[in-house]
């Protein structure tokens, strides 16, 4: 991919031809496709599609290309956008009192391995506060009880607004988000956590499973919804062990799988190669 490369997703119903629309409508303008994903749902009755390609002779995208995207989109019931791919997502993170998952996200955006700009860097507590002051990243401490939880997530979402945050991660931010919230932040909102639930909820899980011998580590990635913790899915990783794990082990081994699974579902959506549809998720490989 070039910095003049642009994206087009689009999802639409699924028929015969649609494939072919959208090459003859690159070719009638003169865009090279660089890479092209597919994707018919059968269950679904769903077709889902990821572009990448430039415009003529590497330029810009022609207006007139969009004017006829939209118009088959109409044709084809079709949801689409173009965005292009040297575009960096804006990104607030919400932490709690672990930095691990933020660390992650954070090291890889400044190495640029990661395609988003965090703009902010929310917390119910102040406990992390110095440890990222070096990122030189505005800093917003929003204290979160069940009196003041509606008066805390308004200011949230004020920050929101004032950063233009396209992406807010959960970067293991310890708040349930009311349902409310969870219906505004829809599709743009990232939650991380082990993959011990439904089997061992509440305190100390790592320490529950130990004791039952569990034998395989996990994280989840997925977006948030009025559902906890019970989003589409974007990314999941394991990890093999044995009886030789203490607790502590498992739960240094669960923090590296928490950032990794976390990472790689925000890279997944910033690139825009997530769909999102009947409660689970279609997800392009680059």
């Amino acid at each position: 991919m070039t910095t003049g490369d642009h994206i087009l997703t689009l999802s639409c119903p699924d028929r015969v031809g649609i494939v072919a629309t959208l090459a003859r409508l690159m070719e009638a303008h003169d865009c090279f496709i660089a890479s092209s994903r597919t994707f018919g749902d059968t269950e679904s009755g769903q077709f889902f599609a990821r572009l990448v390609f430039r415009g003529p002779e590497g330029g810009e995208v022609p207006l007139s290309l969009l004017g006829d995207i939209e118009e088959a989109a109409e044709e084809l019931e079709a949801d689409w956008s173009v965005a292009p791919v040297s575009q960096r997502m804006k990104t607030l993170l919400l932490v709690s009192k672990s930095d691990h998952c933020a660390n992650t996200l954070l090291y890889a955006s400044r190495r640029k391995e990661l395609p988003i700009d965090v703009v902010g860097i929310v917390s119910n507590h102040n406990t992390l506060k110095d440890q990222f002051a070096h990122f030189g990243l505005p800093w917003f401490q929003i204290p979160v009880t069940a009196a003041t939880k509606e008066e805390a997530e308004a200011r949230l979402f004020n920050v929101v607004e004032e950063t233009g945050a396209d992406l807010i991660v959960l970067a293991r931010y310890m708040q349930v988000l009311s349902d409310n919230a969870c219906r505004e932040l829809e599709g743009r909102c990232i939650n991380i956590h082990h993959s011990f639930l439904p089997s061992f909820k509440g305190a100390r899980p790592y320490h529950q499973a130990h004791a039952r011998g569990v034998k395989v580590i996990g994280a989840t990635a997925h977006y948030v919804t009025a559902d906890l913790d019970e989003g589409p899915i974007i990314s999941q990783v394991t990890e093999t062990i044995d009886h030789t794990y203490t607790p502590a082990d498992m739960i240094e081994t669960g923090r590296h799988l928490e950032g990794t699974a976390l990472l790689r579902a925000v890279k997944a959506h910033a690139e825009h190669r997530v769909f999102s549809h009947a409660g689970r998720t279609i997800v392009f490989a680059r």
